[in-house]
């Protein structure tokens, strides 16, 4: 084997991702309105599909209530159930 081509047995060091948190309990918001649409939208993806937990951070509690408010707001035609690109 030849001197360039040394390879070694630990991992290349990885950036931290910052650590996901609750914007709702960090802001102590304790009611979403469904009435407010364009903060209804930062939880829907470009499809308007809700985002997951995983991807939006949100606690179990909160995610209910995200998507209640949401499923209100389609039913009051305040956002569309489908869409080619809505952001």
């Amino acid at each position: 084997m030849a001197r360039n081509e040394i390879k070694y047995l630990t991992a290349h060091k990885q950036e931290k991702r910052q650590k996901k948190y609750c914007r709702f309990k960090k802001m102590g918001i304790k009611y979403i309105d469904y009435k407010d649409a364009d903060f209804l939208k930062k939880f829907l993806n470009e499809q308007g599909k809700l985002l997951p937990r995983r991807l939006s951070g949100n606690s179990l509690k909160f995610q209910r209530k995200v998507s209640d408010a949401v499923k209100k707001a389609r039913q009051m035609a305040l956002l569309p159930y489908v869409t080619d690109l809505m952001k």
